[in-house]
């Protein structure tokens, strides 16, 4: 989850419904940024490869008269500090586990961050007494390698089956294929729009915002049911540890009050 502000420090005025955190997990050389970038993006880049410490990025979208914010968390495949891991996983609303289908370990390692996932929401979720589900995708990155495959779909169905917030995709972020599709099924399991997707909604330029904010602060009793527009923030910044810290206190003593939450855009 995001963190919240009260109304007169956010002219956005977000509601909390309609704030959700993004959190990518998996070892590293898998393509996790790789899928990030094919999602603000649309393109592949094939220079040489960078080890992601942790990126945060921010998407802002209007769809159907209503304005919504996306906070992702391209997190480390070498996870230096479980404790930060930890908290990533506590703040997150949706997830992405990703490995690489020519690489048996990081299959391995997706096994572990999944039960990792449940312990830590099941740990919350114990101390608010609320039900937490979690939307979780599992992606087979590198299907452009089906050669070198290691990891076999027999395999991937038993992690996943009887879950109903867990879904299965085979995917090139490369190829970009399956990509949309991925990201369509997790919005859908997440109850958010459908128009959140790459692929189902315009991308517009930073100075929407403007329009955004309209949107936000003089139209809030009417529906629009034109396009979905879709904007990568610029200059996004992740919210403090402290932030996520004091989210989580509040969180598990029941201190804050839904209805006044607001989303964070600066």
């Amino acid at each position: 989850m995001i963190k919240k502000m009260s109304p007169s420090e956010n002219d956005f005025d977000i509601p909390a419904k309609n704030c959700c955190r993004m959190v990518i997990l998996g070892s590293t050389k898998v393509g996790k940024t790789a899928i990030v970038s094919r999602f603000l993006n649309g393109r592949f880049d094939e220079d040489q490869y960078t080890p992601t410490i942790e990126d945060f990025h921010r998407k802002l979208y209007s769809i159907k008269g209503d304005v919504y914010q996306l906070d992702i968390l391209d997190t480390s495949g070498n996870h230096p500090f479980p404790a930060m891991r930890r908290l990533s996983i506590l703040t997150g609303d949706v997830f992405i586990l990703v490995f690489s289908l020519d690489n048996r370990d990081s299959f391995q390692e997706v096994q572990r961050l999944k039960q990792q996932i449940i312990e830590t929401k099941s740990c919350l979720k114990n101390k608010t007494k609320e039900n937490i589900d979690v939307p979780l995708v599992i992606c087979g990155n590198k299907g452009d390698r089906e050669f070198y495959r290691e990891v076999q779909k027999e395999e991937i169905e038993q992690l996943v089956a009887g879950d109903e917030q867990c879904a299965y995709f085979e995917i090139s972020a490369k190829r970009n294929t399956n990509v949309d599709q991925m990201f369509q099924t997790l919005f859908t399991m997440a109850k958010l729009p459908n128009e959140m997707s790459p692929d189902l909604h315009r991308k517009v330029s930073v100075q929407y915002c403007d329009m955004l904010r309209s949107k936000s602060l003089k139209n809030k009793n009417k529906k629009d049911n034109g396009d979905a527009y879709g904007i990568v923030a610029p200059f996004a910044r992740r919210p403090s540890v402290h932030s996520d810290l004091m989210y989580i206190k509040e969180k598990a003593i029941g201190g804050q009050g839904k209805d006044k939450e607001r989303c964070t855009i600066s």
